[in-house]
């Protein structure tokens, strides 16, 4: 449960209570594909198990999208349909012509989907009334406004801003580098990733590597800027901050953990200290990275 990428959303006038999430959720919840059906989405229970759709405490909340998807390649269908075509040829005497053979595709497609196999992944949002957040444990935007869709689907009238910062991350992370040095809370860890303007694209990366200021200088002084920088937040949370404000590959370290280890004694008690550790944490690096970033960019109305 522990999130792994951040996209990072307000919320503005959140107006429901658990309960009242709960039972919106509940009538779109998850039921797997059909014999027919390629894909389906609905809402599980964040723990896994049970009927709750929606985890909360001291009204945040956790909330999981569990999608399907019948692995049916295109190769596999266009072996069948070659085969069937080739019998068809054999009987009439003559190819198939275009529409024919959309329809023999179409056939087989129909009678392979009920035999194909289906792969399942749950997508993780959590929602901070008090703060004003909707995060979401993506790695893409794709996944992310797929369940920012089906919530809407859920609930009406909501309403998410992606986060905008004062200073763009591209430019923040460039001056931490040139100055070697961190923003207040911060260290820079070992990877990070220069690019170079115009069309050429020419990028250095470092990987695990020592960022020595001087070579780091060196590539910004002609002209290449920041666009992915490795960090821990006060020895608590390491992640890479992109140039869109996507956070990824964040860790909780093993203090926070073991803390939530100590407070529980099953699996349930384990979920909730994880959550309740999680949410707090989150809520205090946020914004100490927006500040990191000058501050938010708050949109008039």
């Amino acid at each position: 449960m522990w999130f792994k990428n951040l996209l990072i959303y307000r919320i503005r006038d959140w107006k429901l209570s658990a309960a009242q999430l709960d039972e919106a959720l509940a009538r779109q919840a998850f039921q797997g594909c059909g014999s027919l059906d390629m894909t389906s989405r609905g809402w599980v229970p964040p723990q896994g198990q049970g009927d709750e759709l929606v985890h909360s405490l001291d009204r945040r909340m956790l909330i999981a999208l569990g999608v399907e998807k019948k692995l049916l390649p295109a190769t596999v269908i266009n072996q069948y349909a070659k085969e069937r075509a080739a019998d068809i040829e054999e009987q009439q005497g003559y190819a198939p012509g275009r529409k024919q053979l959309r329809e023999i595709k179409e056939q087989v497609t129909d009678e392979l989907l009920p035999r194909a196999f289906g792969c399942r992944r749950t997508t993780f949002a959590w929602i901070d009334p008090i703060g004003g957040w909707f995060v979401v444990d993506a790695a893409n935007a794709a996944k992310a406004e797929e369940l920012l869709e089906a919530l809407k689907k859920s609930v009406d009238d909501l309403s998410f801003v992606l986060v905008k910062t004062k200073l763009s991350p591209r430019a923040a992370m460039t001056g931490w580098l040139a100055a070697d040095e961190a923003p207040s809370g911060f260290t820079v860890d070992r990877d990070c990733e220069l690019l170079a303007p115009g069309d050429e694209k020419a990028t250095v990366r470092y990987v695990r590597h020592s960022l020595e200021a001087e070579d780091i200088r060196s590539h910004i002084t002609a002209g290449k800027q920041a666009t992915k920088l490795a960090m821990t937040w006060n020895d608590r949370i390491s992640f890479v901050l992109h140039e869109n404000f996507q956070v990824k590959r964040l860790a909780f370290l093993d203090i926070l953990k073991e803390q939530s280890e100590q407070q529980a004694e099953n699996a349930a008690e384990l979920f909730a200290a994880d959550f309740a550790i999680m949410a707090g944490e989150l809520s205090r690096f946020l914004l100490d990275l927006l500040d990191a970033l000058g501050g938010e960019v708050v949109e008039a109305g």
